[in-house]
């Protein structure tokens, strides 16, 4: 496959594809980036691509897999986004900025339901991944992220 045909085939799907990584990566950056490495990986194999009779449902398949291997090696080193963003407000704006953002953050993980405070506590606190914390709750491992994911939303938007 050449250039012109790759760009006239692959490239139309993005924001297709786009919506797909976002819907399961629940991140913008995490999906531009899953979309672009797709990309790379569709280019550096466009030798085989006149095989494909579907380029669409193809392209949604490697990025669904591309999207799981980054959930589980997130999984694996899960970051720590609350605690980054209390350090970077720390070194900014000063102790006293820094207690009050610590203060904000207490009350708003007090504030959670309380399942959702206690698998984040599990994930933060005890350093738990998800299937982990999956089998001491009795939950799937989907339903521990979605938990995780609108606790931190929750989070966020009171902090």
């Amino acid at each position: 496959m050449d250039y012109k045909e790759f760009c006239d085939i692959y490239l139309p799907l993005t924001d297709g594809l786009y919506k797909v990584a976002f819907y399961i990566l629940e991140s913008e950056q995490d999906a531009k980036d899953a979309v672009q490495d797709l990309y790379i990986k569709l280019w550096n194999s466009r030798d085989t691509l006149d095989n494909v009779h579907n380029p669409m449902g193809y392209a949604i398949r490697l990025l669904k897999n591309m999207c799981i291997d980054r959930i589980r090696k997130e999984s694996r080193h899960p970051r720590e986004d609350l605690s980054e963003d209390l350090t970077a407000e720390d070194t900014a704006d000063g102790p006293q900025a820094a207690k009050e953002r610590a203060e904000r953050l207490q009350r708003a993980v007090r504030n959670l339901p309380e399942g959702q405070r206690k698998v984040l506590e599990m994930r933060l606190l005890r350093g738990m991944d998800n299937e982990q914390i999956s089998k001491e709750t009795g939950m799937s491992n989907l339903a521990v992220r979605v938990m995780i994911s609108r606790a931190r939303k929750k989070i966020r938007k009171e902090i």
